[in-house]
């Protein structure tokens, strides 16, 4: 039997619907059983299962991982207040991360969708993550060409920028996603698999597929 009952699924489904306090004040004993628990629960063994061979997830936990529910409305159109999924991003970082070293994963009556690589980094570490890119393309191409990874997610992903510095462009002649401002990766299930045992093996393979790329993205980023 797998984590989630059919109830996390028939829980947003409703939420979309009706979306206001309201409905959700009266159905939150239901949200915490059915969702919050059970996604908590679910994002610690994801954290646990990944720490067995990379120690440095050994003690990162599912509270550090795990976004709100409520929606930022403050600058939206949109003034629902309650997203229609669960997310986390599992990493040594957990919610403060830029670069990934590890997985996010959103949980949703559509789909399940996973992601990798790098979403969000500043001019000065983007510069030389190209320039790293740049100076490894073999290295690199081998990576994204790789069959487990290609099969799996498919492609990198990422706004790209129109120009680049100077010294960058013979080689991004060469290698186009060194024009990208960010350099992310993805993978969706049907939302079938949130009840089935093999979510939780479909979220550790996503890791260990990801992994080598992230690894070769996180040698050019530096963190404060």
């Amino acid at each position: 039997m797998g984590s989630f009952s059919p109830d996390y699924l028939d829980f947003f489904i409703e939420l979309a619907a009706n979306n206001h306090k309201d409905w959700f004040d009266l159905n939150r004993k239901r949200y915490e059983v059915s969702v919050k628990k059970p996604f908590a629960q679910f994002t610690q063994t994801v954290i646990d299962r990944i720490a067995l061979k990379n120690p440095s997830f050994q003690q990162v936990l599912a509270k550090d991982c795990i976004f709100r529910i409520n929606r930022d409305i403050r600058f939206s159109a949109d003034k629902t207040p309650y997203k229609l999924m669960c997310s986390a991003v599992v990493s040594p970082e957990g919610k403060k991360s830029t670069a990934i070293n590890g997985i996010y994963f959103e949980l949703t009556p559509e789909h399940v969708r996973i992601y990798g690589g790098v979403y969000e980094i500043d001019k000065e570490n983007l510069l030389e993550l190209r320039e790293g890119i740049a100076a490894n393309a073999a290295a690199f191409k081998r990576l994204v060409s790789e069959p487990s990874f290609s099969s799996f997610y498919g492609a990198i992903h990422g706004e790209k920028n129109k120009m680049l510095p100077a010294h960058l462009k013979s080689a991004a002649a060469q290698e186009p996603l060194i024009f990208n401002k960010q350099f992310y990766f993805y993978a969706t299930f049907p939302a079938e698999l949130i009840l089935q045992d093999e979510l939780l093996d479909t979220l550790c393979t996503a890791y260990e597929i990801g992994k080598p790329i992230e690894s070769f993205f996180n040698q050019f980023i530096h963190r404060s």
